[in-house]
């Protein structure tokens, strides 16, 4: 649902137009492209007047948005014009965050952003996360970081062999509440028979 509203969609392009963008675990950058591109990857403006018929990139103009949009985030990572393949693995992780604040404005689906990166990197991209949040752009992340879920979140869907079993609240269970939904555990406690493929909703409270 988006606004309230049941809504289908027959592509990623039609999600992307609904107002739904995604930080993809392998981030799909381009490495030999400056940031500023990278954000205004595939969504390019071009000039106005003759030149625009040829298709003629208004670079200045993608370069001050793209700064604007990592500056609205808080995101720091010096020049616009650097390459994103010379940058940190937690720099990259925030141009594809900026990226998805820049064009996102209903849903930010995040599959993984920690994953491969190192423990400061981590706390960064919990900073970014939050930072979303605090715009009012709903998150949904996706990851097996539980300290870093169990921190970040509001509520935590727990799926288990394909199905969601649980719907919990951080504030009210902990990390190891979290793993024995995760690992069927507490579904074998909840019958009482030992039957895993229960599918159910448990409150963390």
């Amino acid at each position: 649902m988006v606004d309230g509203r049941t809504v289908t969609f027959s592509s990623s392009f039609d999600a992307r137009r609904a107002g739904i963008e995604t930080v993809y675990q392998d981030l799909s950058l381009a490495p030999d492209l400056p940031v500023w591109a990278n954000i205004f990857l595939g969504r390019e403006q071009t000039v106005k007047g003759p030149l625009a018929k040829v298709g003629w990139l208004d670079r200045r103009a993608m370069a001050r948005a793209a700064e604007a949009d990592l500056e609205r985030t808080h995101i720091r990572i010096g020049s616009v014009n650097s390459l994103a393949g010379r940058l940190s693995g937690g720099q990259r992780q925030a141009i594809a965050v900026g990226r998805a604040v820049a064009w996102g404005s209903k849903v930010i689906l995040m599959d993984e952003p920690t994953a491969a990166l190192g423990v400061e990197q981590q706390a960064k991209v919990g900073e970014l996360v939050r930072s979303v949040s605090d715009q009012g752009v709903p998150v949904l992340l996706i990851s097996h970081n539980l300290p870093q879920v169990h921190a970040l979140c509001d509520r935590v869907a727990v799926l288990f062999r394909g199905k969601v079993v649980a719907d919990l609240r951080p504030s009210q269970c902990s990390v190891e509440d979290i793993v024995l939904w995760i690992t069927g555990a507490s579904l074998t406690t909840a019958t009482g028979r030992g039957d895993q493929s229960l599918t159910g909703a448990g409150d963390g409270g």
